[in-house]
């Protein structure tokens, strides 16, 4: 099938390297325009650029897809659909409206449950049991429109934010690919969303990331797993910042205020949390050094039982 990808990031590159191996004809590649990244505020191409480059696909980068000489250029390619996969950039109307088959996104969750920016990361904190892809056909709401395939990937105990995306990128490659060929086929249904089950994955910031040791220890852990690798769940002690990682729920209780350190052990640190519960921390990171284990972590940046993590801000 012509078509054309619009996308940017692994979650996209890991799609249209499927889409290229399966025999589809991609004309045309869209992604967002290069930026400055890293320390040296180097100027990479994106993941789906990569990937594009690697396979000789023609690449645009518009900064926007809202005037009429980016919906022309897209009219002139000829294609029977376009795919979508975290591309970036809203789709206006008319572009919707000029494939024959319309426009497919590959979606991070079980619509209509976590519409929205960031779905994996708000499934693991609201504590959901599964997710999955969906495969939707796309309209002028966000993450409205019906979908035509899903599969369910479940959310292990131990999920961290880099493991679920993991998962769910090779999933999202291998779901579009089987939709493309039941599309053309005639062989997909569209069904039709239920708003009242809706809800709405808000953008991840920062402040998302700051622990709140208030809270029972299995949703402080479910936050540290959330954004690891990044940007890092982040708690105060002794007015310095530590990313914290790998973390689960002690075995033991606690009745120390929450944020207390109530063990050091050589393989943990354990802190007291809301609701008399505690967790374990395995893996700390201070400002400017590395992530290490919490016997090598400690070694350098000893905690003592009795110091107390400073309480969440509020908002």
């Amino acid at each position: 099938m012509r078509l054309i990808f619009a996308g940017t990031p692994r979650f996209a590159a890991a799609a249209l390297e499927a889409i290229v191996a399966a025999g589809h004809e991609v004309p045309l590649v869209l992604t967002q325009p290069d930026r400055p990244a890293g320390r040296g505020l180097k100027t990479l191409h994106s993941d789906v650029k990569q990937v594009a480059l690697a396979h000789g696909l023609t690449v645009a980068q518009p900064p926007t897809l809202k005037d009429e000489a980016a919906v022309a250029a897209l009219a002139e390619v000829g294609a029977k659909t376009m795919v979508v996969a975290a591309y970036g950039l809203i789709l206006p109307p008319k572009v919707l409206q000029l494939f024959p088959l319309g426009c497919l996104n590959i979606h991070a969750s079980l619509l209509p449950r976590w519409r929205g920016a960031a779905p994996i990361q708000r499934a693991i904190l609201a504590g959901d049991e599964r997710t999955g892809i969906s495969i939707m056909q796309m309209e002028a709401g966000l993450d409205t429109g019906p979908v035509l395939t899903e599969h369910v990937e479940p959310i292990r105990d131990d999920d961290t934010g880099a493991t679920l995306l993991e998962r769910l990128t090779r999933l999202g490659a291998t779901s579009i690919v089987e939709a493309l060929a039941r599309l053309e086929s005639g062989a997909l249904a569209a069904i039709p969303q239920d708003d009242r089950l809706a809800c709405y994955a808000a953008k991840i910031s920062r402040e998302d990331a700051v622990v709140d040791w208030s809270r029972p220890a299995v949703e402080v852990g479910r936050v540290i797993r959330t954004f690891d690798p990044a940007p890092g769940a982040t708690g105060e002690i002794r007015s310095t910042v530590l990313k914290l990682f790998r973390a689960r729920v002690a075995s033991a209780g606690s009745r120390a205020e929450p944020g207390t350190v109530i063990e050091v052990g050589r393989e943990f640190v354990r802190v007291s949390c809301g609701e008399g519960s505690a967790l374990d921390v395995a893996e700390l990171q201070r400002p400017g050094g590395k992530r290490l284990p919490a016997r090598e972590f400690l070694a350098g940046f000893p905690i003592a039982a009795g110091e107390r993590f400073a309480p969440r801000p509020p908002r």
